[in-house]
């Protein structure tokens, strides 16, 4: 995968989005119209936190290349070189796979 050059601003992420199945378990095909976008992913980039009250950063949960979860109107579709992201608060992520 090529590096990314965008830094996220604040308590963004940036999230390569997995791909979901074409097929079904019982072997059954899936048009593109009818696959829902898959809610899962994996960080590529995360930014310096969420600004606090008293001026500080207070630290992201989240790191580069993190498996996790998120909404399913999480984000803003972006394309950078042809590959999509999404650009999304750490709030809109609810969980990590195996953390």
């Amino acid at each position: 995968m090529a590096k990314l050059n965008i830094k996220p601003l604040g308590e963004k992420v940036i999230v390569k989005r997995i791909e979901a199945d074409e097929k079904t378990a019982g072997g059954i095909f899936i048009p593109d119209a009818a696959r829902e976008k898959p809610k899962r992913g994996v960080i590529r980039a995360i930014g310096t936190g969420r600004l606090l009250d008293d001026g500080s950063r207070g630290p992201m949960q989240l790191k580069k290349n993190d498996e996790v979860f998120f909404t399913s109107y999480a984000g803003t579709e972006i394309k950078v070189d042809s590959e999509e992201y999404l650009i999304m608060d750490e709030s809109d992520i609810l969980g990590v796979v195996g953390a």
